[in-house]
């Protein structure tokens, strides 16, 4: 049992009650004078209802039980603006709901010149918003939603300004007209675009004709030119044709006629006359073609019959080079009927001595170039000499 000298007080001695009382009450005057505010808040201080100022972040002190603070959030906030019915200007009924970002820019004013800010700005939110959208038609309303923002936020900004508060933005969520509108936007909607289908495939109709019409003209005008390309061959081809079937009757011609000046000759040289008389025609053709005889001493020029004169692309279209093989065989056969000639010459000049030398030697010159002027006494000479000439 622990003697009462140690504790000389009882449970019911009056000096521990109020000791006890004391400690109470100085704990509780110590927590009312510790005032601790967040960062992003201010505090606004009143001793007996009166302002005295904001409280910065930290830990503060105040009159203790006649204190009171008011705390005010800085950062950015959001109020949703409740969905609201508008009659637009042309008379459509609507339902639109926003939202609205604000921030408190001046704690003291927002606390001693409004009751409630986010209250206020958003009923001011809510009357704006109905107050624009009757101001505008209906496809405005669904269309320019920037528009809008932006004059909600403009009509907000003067009196929330006086509030110590700045509108940062606004965003009006959803426009929606009534039932009996979405009918009617949804039909007309449904008319336009079959209007623009038919349209389009109306153009699409048409382009396709220009087209098919453009393809035809290129087609023609292909055709007919491939058509005037070909008659033009057909006719080049015709002229050729003509040209190489009279050179090859020409040079036919004149072989025949040489064929019949050589049969001529040879009978000729059999009969006992020693004056003949050739015609200028045939002395030319045996000169044309003595001319490009092997070893002929009246050769001149290039050497080239004048009728092979083509230039290298008519040689390539015609074929001349066969031709002159051609040519060549027909001059082969040629003086193999002169050199007969000179020959059949040669056995008269052996057989008849007392021939007269100038009157041979006058048909050898005939028979390879020009025929000379006969001399006028020789042939009288000769007239009175031999009267069966021929």
């Amino acid at each position: 049992m622990i003697p009462s000298s140690v504790f000389p007080l009882q449970v019911g001695d009056p000096t521990l009650l109020v000791g006890g009382l004391v400690l109470v009450v100085a704990a509780v005057t110590v927590v009312s004078m510790i005032e601790i505010v967040d960062a992003y808040d201010r505090g606004a201080l009143t001793i007996f209802g009166e302002y005295r100022g904001l409280l910065e972040p930290g830990l503060n002190v105040v009159p203790p039980f006649v204190s009171r603070v008011y705390t005010f959030d800085m950062r950015t906030q959001t109020i949703d603006v409740p969905s609201q019915e508008a009659i637009t200007r042309d008379n459509s009924p609507v339902t639109a709901d926003a939202v609205v970002y604000i921030r408190v820019m001046d704690a003291e004013r927002a606390f001693l010149e409004v009751d409630d800010y986010r209250r206020a700005v958003s009923n001011l939110a809510q009357t704006t918003l109905r107050a624009v959208i009757g101001d505008m038609e209906l496809d405005d309303t669904l269309s320019r939603r920037e528009m809008i923002n932006e004059r909600i936020r403009t009509e907000l900004d003067e009196p929330t300004d006086e509030w110590g508060i700045r509108v940062e933005s606004v965003e009006v969520r959803e426009v929606t007209p009534s039932q009996g509108v979405k009918g009617a936007m949804e039909q007309q909607t449904s008319a336009e675009r079959r209007r623009r289908a038919m349209i389009l495939e109306a153009q699409g109709e048409r382009r396709s004709a220009v087209e098919k019409a453009e393809g035809d003209k290129q087609s023609n005008i292909i055709r007919a030119q491939g058509e005037k390309q070909s008659q033009i061959l057909e006719a080049q081809g015709d002229a050729i044709s003509t040209v190489l079937r009279a050179r090859s009757a020409e040079s036919m011609g004149e072989r025949a006629v040489i064929d019949k000046g050589m049969d001529a000759l040879t009978e000729i040289g059999e009969s006992e006359s020693t004056t003949f008389v050739l015609p200028q025609e045939l002395s030319s053709m045996i000169g044309r073609y003595g001319r490009h005889l092997t070893g002929s001493d009246v050769a001149d020029g290039d050497g080239q019959l004048e009728s092979l004169e083509f230039d290298e692309e008519t040689r390539e279209l015609i074929g001349l080079d066969d031709i002159a093989e051609m040519i060549g065989e027909i001059d082969e056969e040629a003086t193999l009927d002169v050199e007969a000639m000179e020959q059949e010459a040669q056995a008269i000049k052996e057989g008849d001595v007392s021939s007269e030398p100038d009157e041979i030697d006058s048909i050898s010159e005939t028979s390879t170039g020009p025929r000379p002027e006969p001399d006028r006494g020789a042939e009288s000479d000769s007239e009175g000499s031999n009267p069966d000439r021929s």
